[in-house]
């Protein structure tokens, strides 16, 4: 995992995790790598300081895990529980869930891929969608 300081076309600066650096680079070249607060996805690196380690030992039992690897771990859960619990529907998930919403197919749990300017029109639409702070796994049929 990586974390990047971003910066949009409108000038908000935000930081996000992605699985490496290859990932944000694709996922930068499909735009689906949006600003949280404008939605746009014209989006680039920000100026960012190195992390650059104290020579401190690993946490102990006496030492708490440092919060960025809290966050990677409660990520990691995040991501098991939703892939155990949901179907991925990869990029039909507008369809998928604009019909669910619709009352045009059963209700279940979902997950997938959306564009941001699909995103955008689910929420406008009113069907109750949040983005993942992770990238799904993409599964073959």
């Amino acid at each position: 995992m990586i974390k990047y300081s971003l910066r949009c076309a409108e000038g908000h600066g935000f930081e996000s995790w992605f699985q490496s650096g290859a990932a944000f680079d694709g996922l930068l070249a499909r735009q689906l790598v949006s600003c949280p607060h404008c939605g746009t996805s014209a989006v680039e690196k920000a100026l960012m300081a190195p992390a650059v380690g104290s020579g401190a030992a690993a946490p102990t039992a006496q030492t708490p895990p440092a919060p960025q690897d809290d966050v990677a771990r409660r990520l990691q859960e995040l991501r098991a529980r939703v892939e155990a619990n949901s179907d991925y529907v990869g990029e039909r998930f507008a369809a998928e869930a604009r019909a669910m919403y619709l009352g045009e197919i059963p209700d279940r749990p979902i997950y997938g891929e959306a564009r941001p300017a699909e995103a955008r029109a689910l929420l406008e639409e009113g069907v109750p969608v949040l983005p993942l702070p992770f990238l799904p796994t993409r599964k073959a049929n």
